[in-house]
């Protein structure tokens, strides 16, 4: 099993990282466990969860729909209910299990409740393992813009059990090779390289765990988003605005496939800022456009939901760039011709 160090906390990976949640609830003394899940996670990943840690047998069972639509202030007036309904105190440990939807909106009600309950991450998709259970970021959507309300509140613990990457469809396990692509393309050349050959993906479990590593060494080194850690947005000014766009619409997108898009789009905005070689530009497409939804993007709802991205400043759109595979940059501003240059450049690829 391997650990990992971040802000406050450990990471446990590995098949055995369940002895290491029984050693963690035995030394804290709780008084009452919730358990937050989605029907997936109910059904697949929460008898393994009790079965391995009979401690939590008693726990309260908080159960939500899955999906982006969950993460809303109207979800988060249920589970904390909920908590008040079964009257958990500042002693409680909230447990999120489950994917990137259930780790933001588990954080975010844990870090606000009674001004701050502790809680541990059991990502059980391979978004939450390799990006979401990492970092501290918790958050809602809110007016149909992604991620708009949230805290900066890191977990107690993550326990990644990579066994339950089989309860997985295909479209979600495509979905979390998003973020892997990303972390390569922003922070290590050699492990793109590495993603350029089939047989890597036949050992998702070392894909994760340097996945993990590399994200967690740039939030050690900015932990609030004030500098480096801003690279991490690469592909996610767009992607957020496309994954808003589609939300709670018969074509919705999953979280990585909106980012596989974004990710096309902003290496185009790269070269179109001479910071992306033409050879890099084409390789970079030629390697995610055929994981992307086969969507034909329409500009103008895209660029007025990108005007409430986070990054932005006085009113200018900031992105990540790469500006060679393995490094990025951030804080980069583009025109409104600049993007709609790239969104159609998206679209020509996908047609």
């Amino acid at each position: 099993m391997a650990i990992l160090k971040s802000l406050g906390y450990n990471l446990y990976f590995g098949n055995s990282a369940f002895n290491s949640l029984k050693a963690f609830l035995t030394k804290n003394k709780y008084s009452s466990y919730f358990i937050l899940c989605d029907e997936n996670t109910l059904q697949h990943c929460l008898p393994t969860l009790i079965s391995s840690c009979p401690a939590l047998a008693t726990s309260n069972i908080i159960e939500i729909e899955s999906g982006e639509h969950s993460k809303s202030i109207d979800i988060c007036t249920h589970i904390w209910q909920t908590l008040t309904d079964n009257f958990a105190d500042r002693n409680t440990l909230f447990i999120n299990l489950g994917g990137g939807v259930v780790s933001d909106l588990g954080g975010f009600c844990a870090s606000t409740y009674k001004r701050g309950i502790d809680f541990i991450h059991i990502p059980t998709s391979l978004l939450a393992m390799a990006d979401a259970s990492v970092g501290g970021k918790t958050g809602i959507d809110f007016n149909g813009i992604k991620n708009l309300i949230g805290t900066f509140s890191q977990p107690k613990a993550v326990f990644v059990h990579p066994d339950f990457l089989f309860t997985l469809p295909k479209r979600h396990v495509n979905n979390g090779l998003a973020e892997i692509f990303k972390i390569a393309l922003v922070a290590d050349k050699n492990l793109w390289l590495q993603l350029q050959s089939p047989s890597a993906f036949k050992k998702p479990e070392q894909l994760i765990l340097k996945s993990i590593a590399l994200k967690n060494n740039i939030v050690l080194k900015d932990p609030f988003d004030k500098a480096l850690r801003k690279v991490l947005n690469f592909g996610h000014t767009i992607g957020h605005a496309i994954e808003s766009h589609y939300l709670g619409s018969p074509e919705e997108l999953l979280h990585g496939e909106a980012i596989l898009c974004g990710m096309v789009i902003e290496s185009h905005l790269a070269w179109q800022k001479k910071l992306l070689s033409k050879s890099e530009l084409d390789t970079i497409c030629k390697t995610l456009i055929r994981r992307c939804p086969n969507v034909n993007l329409p500009l103008q709802p895209i660029l007025q939901l990108m005007q409430n991205d986070k990054k932005n400043k006085n009113q200018q759109v900031l992105f990540a760039l790469i500006k060679k595979t393995g490094n990025a940059t951030y804080n980069v501003p583009a025109s409104a011709k600049q993007i709609e240059a790239s969104v159609l450049f998206f679209n020509s690829l996908v047609k």
